[in-house]
């Protein structure tokens, strides 16, 4: 099993859920934050004052998948997110251990 999770514009979320709901991923995680890659910010002008933004908003979205769905839910997110543009984010790729589903305690595999 692995953990994917990707960092990506955040008007992109919807794009990467319809994606990931096509090649039958069923739950994700989703977090607002905060953070710089190569973009490094940028300066913005607000009541006539100029003030440099440097960390830049995100959005996270993790997925738990078993082995053999990684390269379709990695292919997925990178062409739903794709914009050309720099700041389109990065995809990591995690081993997981275990998966438990507390309702059922059903684990592993049967988890996801």
């Amino acid at each position: 099993m692995k953990m994917i999770a990707a960092v990506i514009k955040p008007f992109k979320l919807d794009d990467v859920r319809e994606a990931l709901s096509e090649i039958g991923i069923q739950g994700m995680t989703v977090t607002e934050t905060m953070g710089f890659g190569r973009q490094k910010g940028h300066t913005e002008l607000y009541r006539g004052a100029e003030y440099v933004v440097d960390f830049l908003p995100k959005i996270k979205v993790e997925v738990a998948v078993n082995d053999d769905k990684v390269d379709d839910v990695i292919d997925a997110i990178s062409k739903s997110a794709n914009t050309g543009k720099i700041g389109d984010g990065k995809i990591f790729v995690l081993n997981l251990e275990q998966v438990v589903r507390i309702r059922t305690g059903e684990t592993g595999g049967e988890a996801l």
